[in-house]
């Protein structure tokens, strides 16, 4: 019998394409969206590729959703939920001053607070049972920071921790805990940092960059195909000894590198000029 496969925020970008990744890998793929439209998508999406998918409702913010869609998915499972891919979340735009308490709660919530609730909710069964896997999206923002997207990347810096502390406390147990590190990939997470995703700027520079980051952020169709992330769930799943992290991407990889390596006065200055924070020095000659 194949093992059940929980993918949370099915329905697009890195949780669509996991989701089909698994089903046709030949795992029992239960994904979780927020309303019945959303279901549609996957279930449409798995049909045209001759997939089997099931879906439930659920959402993440919300204990009580958590409790019935993780009771629900015990049920439709033959031996239970063997795995946990925590997937969803998404990007929260803004300089630290421009975002409001309410949107900083909103963005913890989702990418820290509901993972780890799912994870205590699944954690009995795998621990009883000698064998599971959790596993959780993390971003290559969650090693490294980036000016107007502060709090995405301390959510995800705080994810990253809980879940180094979770591996160690439950691996004894029999269940993997895995971080997946993505860069940048074609996905609707990004269509937060559009320019009607920013909070009102404070400043005009700030206004000056989130136009230019919006900008950038609509062209996020020709980013890399994230099946590149779903490919690399699949390997954490099937290796009976994960790796604790996988970085995926060139860009991740890249800023991983230059983190480690540069001055922090050199990263800074890249990324602020990056960002539109920043002017450089000169105009640089330009030929048509």
């Amino acid at each position: 019998m194949s093992k059940s496969v929980v993918v949370t925020g099915a329905n697009s970008g890195i949780g669509l394409s996991t989701v089909l990744e698994l089903a046709a890998s030949g795992y029992d793929v239960i994904g979780t969206v927020r309303n019945a439209a959303k279901a549609e998508l996957v279930e449409q999406a798995a049909r045209e590729r001759g997939l089997a998918v099931r879906t439930l409702e659920m959402d993440v913010d919300d204990p009580a959703s958590c409790a019935a869609g993780m009771q629900q998915a015990a049920a439709l499972s033959d031996h239970g939920v063997w795995a946990l891919v925590n997937n969803a979340g998404y990007a929260q735009s803004g300089s630290v001053e421009d975002v409001d308490d309410e949107a900083v709660h909103a963005q913890l919530e989702t990418n820290v607070v509901a993972p780890m609730r799912l994870a205590r909710l699944v954690l009995p069964a795998m621990k009883e049972r000698g064998d599971g896997r959790i596993v959780n999206m993390s971003s290559v923002a969650g090693r490294l920071s980036t000016p107007l997207m502060g709090w995405y990347c301390a959510s995800k810096h705080a994810l990253e921790a809980v879940t180094d502390a979770l591996r160690m406390e439950v691996e004894p147990d029999g269940v993997r805990v895995v971080l997946v590190e993505p860069g940048m990939f074609g996905t609707d997470i990004w269509s937060a940092a559009k320019d009607d995703g920013f909070p009102p700027p404070s400043s005009a520079r700030y206004a000056a960059a989130y136009a230019r980051v919006g900008a950038v952020s609509a062209r996020s169709d020709r980013l890399p195909d994230p099946v590149w992330v779903a490919r690399t769930v699949r390997l954490a799943l099937a290796n009976p000894v994960p790796l604790a992290r996988y970085v995926v991407g060139p860009d991740a990889v890249g800023g991983l590198l230059a983190e480690t390596f540069l001055p922090t006065v050199v990263t800074d200055y890249v990324k602020t000029v990056t960002s539109g924070l920043r002017s450089l020095p000169v105009r640089l000659p330009f030929r048509g």
